[in-house]
């Protein structure tokens, strides 16, 4: 029986294509929030043609709506004819920004040699389609399976995920008396089991200085030279310390295994002139300097001894450095989350990997954070992995795709996962 289902998906790939070009074509870029509504409608009148309950839901309130750009999701369900679970499968909708070195029309959706052109090809439009072909055709062959299926496209993975998945998990939609069993279809490779991720932490730290005539520093204090001293610490104390800390957890890459820091931007003095001003600037002294920090933390790591780690390095240059003021802000923290290698959904996963693919999974856990983070956090949901098909190093890239192959190879997966979850022997 499930050798039906794969020839389903078989005669689905022009489909699963056409799908799969028609969500690039549809620029929903983040930031701002481009063309949300616009992609929610088409999916939705797609998967109500199917036979699936559709719901449009936009997250009112949360970081990053606005009357300009409204943050909307889709949620589709389809209940079968018998009690069950439910199996749920979540996929962003947003795109990051194009950037420069395309050599492709990045929002074209263009087919060649067996891959698919174009930004959020492989994170994760693909995914997406290719999740929802194996939706179809398990309901199409199913249409009494036990329990539920339901599909999400999602808004603002790329910016935290607060006004998709996190919106959603507080009203409920990712309840466990609600939903059972959540895969996530990001680029982790199709013959690779994503079980969560490690944690971060988001920090903006401000030296603070005074404001003097430029042809006069010692009348002032350049808050430049301040943030100088905390760059230095941390090439000297911060990093190699970092370093030392190793995971148990699978994470991959390699150099994802010990914690890590970025500095995600930096800013002093006067703020950039507008588009269109050629003037020069001020000569002033810089009274302020921020930097945003970037903090990627294993599941062996406390987060208060985390922040305690910068918190100790500002206070050793506020002893040596005269006049050394600063503010650390807390911008944004996930603690690292990773599911049993036991969970129903991943057991289901691989033995599905085993038949399409003929080989044993890998299990691994991700760098960076996406929305399994909320799943578990507010949902408490714990039976949840990220599945799906493309190559993570696309991920951002110019000329990004995706592989047809992949994808049907996934939304096979993705399929005999339904039957083992919702069809009873």
């Amino acid at each position: 029986m499930t050798d039906a289902l794969l020839t389903e998906i078989a005669a689905r790939r022009d489909d699963l294509i056409a799908l799969t070009q028609d969500l690039i074509r549809i620029p929903t870029l983040n930031p701002p929030g481009r063309n949300y509504r616009e992609i929610c409608a088409f999916l939705a009148e797609r998967l109500a043609k199917s036979g699936f309950k559709v719901e449009m839901i936009r997250a009112e309130g949360a970081i990053g709506d606005s009357v300009k750009y409204p943050r909307w999701n889709m949620v589709a369900r389809h209940e079968g004819g018998a009690p069950g679970d439910c199996v749920h499968f979540n996929s962003h909708h947003d795109v990051v920004e194009v950037g420069h070195g395309w050599t492709r029309d990045p929002f074209g959706g263009e087919l060649d040699d067996g891959k698919i052109y174009g930004r959020g090809a492989c994170d994760m439009k693909g995914g997406l389609a290719a999740s929802i072909i194996a939706a179809e055709a398990f309901v199409h062959l199913y249409p009494d399976h036990e329990g539920a299926v339901e599909i999400s496209a999602t808004a603002d993975e790329e910016s935290g995920g607060y006004g998709g998945v996190a919106y959603l998990a507080e009203k409920g939609y990712f309840d466990p008396d609600r939903v059972q069993h959540v895969i996530i279809p990001e680029p982790l490779n199709k013959d690779r089991i994503c079980l969560g991720h490690r944690g971060v932490w988001w920090a903006e730290i401000e030296t603070k200085g005074r404001i003097a005539h430029g042809s006069m520093p010692f009348l002032g204090d350049s808050a430049i030279r301040h943030m100088s001293a905390v760059l230095a610490e941390m090439e000297q104390h911060l990093y190699p310390l970092l370093a030392s800390k190793r995971t148990e957890m699978p994470v991959v890459p390699d150099g994802a295994k010990q914690s890590t820091l970025n500095v995600n931007s930096i800013h002093g003095g006067e703020a950039e002139p507008e588009d269109g001003y050629d003037g020069f600037p001020a000569p002033c002294v810089a009274d302020r300097c921020r930097i945003v920090i970037d903090r990627r933390f294993l599941i062996e790591e406390d987060l208060n001894e985390v922040k305690a780690e910068v918190h100790r390095m500002m206070e050793r240059i506020k002893d040596e450095r005269p006049d050394f003021e600063y503010e650390i802000r807390d911008m944004h923290e996930v603690v690292p989350t990773m599911t049993d290698k036991g969970a129903p959904v991943v057991t289901s996963t691989a033995a599905a990997i085993e038949k399409v693919l003929g080989a044993r999974p890998e299990y691994v856990v991700s760098p960076g954070t996406y929305d399994q983070k909320h799943i578990d956090r507010i949902g408490r949901l714990k039976n949840c992995i990220a599945y799906g098909p493309g190559i993570l190093d696309l991920a951002h890239q110019p000329d990004e795709w995706v592989g047809v192959q992949d994808m049907q190879d996934s939304a096979g997966v993705m399929a005999l996962v339904l039957h083992e979850l919702l069809i009873t022997p």
